[in-house]
C-alpha cells in the first residue's frame, strides 16, 4: 500500500479502519497526533480496550504474540499498541511482526487493531520482511518535518481551530521565533488561545505572548543559504552559535548544499527539506560563484581547524553573504 501523509490521515480514517497502522517519522508532536488520530479513529469505531507493549532489551517477544493471539475480556474489541523507540524490533520481534501479519491476512480478526510507532526507518528498515508484512497488512503513516515555506500556513490552521486569525505580519513572526521547535509552536499557539480573545491577532498582542522557541539545526542554514534568503540564514546561524553547534557539523551541512548546486543534482543530499530547496536553486546561482563559495567554505575548515585565520561565526556570515549578492549581482 502507498504510503499515507500524515495530513491525509484524519480522511482516511473516517472512510474506513485498517487492521493495522504505523507511524514513523521525524517530527515527535506530528507523529504523536497521528498515532492519536488512529486511538480516536478505533474508539469511536468500538475499540474501547488498549493494550501497550514497548519491547525492552530483554523482552520476551511470546508476550506479544499472546496479546495478539488472547481474545479481550471486557471489551469486544481492543487495540494492540506496538512501540519501538529504536525502531528495530531484532530478530525475534521481526519474526513475530511477521507472523501476526501473516495469520490476520489469512484470517483476519475484526476485533483488533495493531497500532505500531516508531522513529523514521532508513532504506534498510523500510525493505525489512516485517515492515513490508506491516505495509501489506495495514497503513504505514510518513511523518515528515514541516519546511519552512509551510509554516505559517500551518500556523494560521492552528489558530483557526481556536477561532483565531492572524495577518501575513504576525504569521511571519510567529513563524521565526518558533521555527524547528513545533512542540514548543503548538504549545505557543495553545497559550494565544488563552492569553488573547477570538478573532483577529495583532502583531502587538502576540509579541508581548510568545517567546522566542525557535530551534535550528545546520540543515536549516543550509537550506536558507541555497533558497537565497540572506535574512534567514544569518539569523540560523546566530541561533546555532547561541545554541553552541559545533561549526564542523554546519560546515559539512553547507558544504554539501554548494557542491550539489556546483554539480547540478541533488541526488546525494539526504535531508528531505534541503533536497527540495537545492533541486528548486539550481539555475538560480552563477558557477563561478558557486565555485567561490566552495573555496569560501574551504578556508573557512582552515579556520575552524586552527589553521586559518578569521573569525569563524564571522566566515559563515560572509559565506552567505558573498553567494546572495554575488547572484543578485
Amino acid at each position: 500500500m502507498t504510503p499515507l501523509r500524515s495530513a491525509d490521515l484524519p480522511r482516511e480514517l473516517a472512510r474506513s479502519l485498517l487492521p493495522a497502522y504505523v507511524i514513523h517519522g521525524d517530527e515527535p508532536l506530528l507523529a504523536m497526533e497521528a498515532a492519536d488520530a488512529v486511538r480516536a479513529a478505533a474508539r469511536k469505531g468500538g475499540y474501547t480496550e488498549r493494550q501497550v507493549i514497548e519491547p525492552g532489551r530483554s523482552f520476551d517477544w511470546s508476550e506479544f504474540s499472546h496479546a495478539a493471539a488472547a481474545m479481550s475480556l471486557f471489551a469486544e474489541k481492543k487495540i494492540v499498541e506496538l512501540r519501538l523507540p529504536n525502531g528495530k524490533p531484532g530478530t525475534q520481534g521481526a519474526a513475530a511482526i511477521a507472523a501476526y501479519c501473516e495469520r490476520c491476512g489469512e484470517k483476519p480478526n475484526p476485533d483488533q487493531l495493531l497500532l505500531v510507532t516508531l522513529p523514521r526507518l532508513d532504506r534498510s528498515g523500510q525493505g525489512s520482511a516485517w515492515f513490508n508484512a506491516l505495509a501489506r497488512l495495514g497503513a504505514v503513516v510518513d511523518v515528515w518535518p514541516l519546511d519552512r515555506a509551510r509554516l505559517p500556513t500551518w500556523i494560521s490552521e492552528r489558530l483557526a481551530r481556536q477561532k483565531q486569525r492572524a495577518g501575513r505580519e504576525v504569521l511571519e513572526f510567529l513563524a521565526e521565533r518558533v521555527e524547528g521547535n513545533l512542540l514548543a509552536a503548538h504549545q505557543e499557539i495553545q497559550k494565544l488561545s488563552l492569553l488573547a480573545p477570538e478573532g483577529e491577532l495583532s502583531l502587538e498582542m502576540v509579541e508581548e505572548a510568545v517567546a522566542s522557541v525557535a530551534r535550528y539545526d545546520p540543515y536549516d542554514a543550509a537550506e536558507a543559504l541555497v533558497s537565497g534568503d540572506i535574512a534567514r540564514y544569518v539569523r540560523v546561524i546566530e541561533g546555532l552559535r547561541g545554541e553552541g553547534e559545533a561549526p564542523p557539523f554546519i560546515l559539512f551541512a553547507l558544504s554539501g548544499a554548494l557542491f550539489a548546486l556546483y554539480e547540478g543534482s541533488a541526488d546525494r543530499i539526504f535531508n528531505r527539506n534541503l533536497k527540495r530547496a537545492v533541486e528548486g536553486s539550481l539555475r538560480r546561482f552563477p558557477p563561478k560563484k558557486v565555485a567561490r563559495a566552495i573555496a569560501d567554505a574551504a578556508a573557512l575548515d582552515r579556520t575552524i581547524k586552527g589553521v586559518g585565520e578569521g573569525d569563524t561565526w564571522m566566515g559563515f556570515v560572509r559565506l552567505g553573504l558573498n553567494l546572495v549578492d554575488g547572484a543578485k549581482g
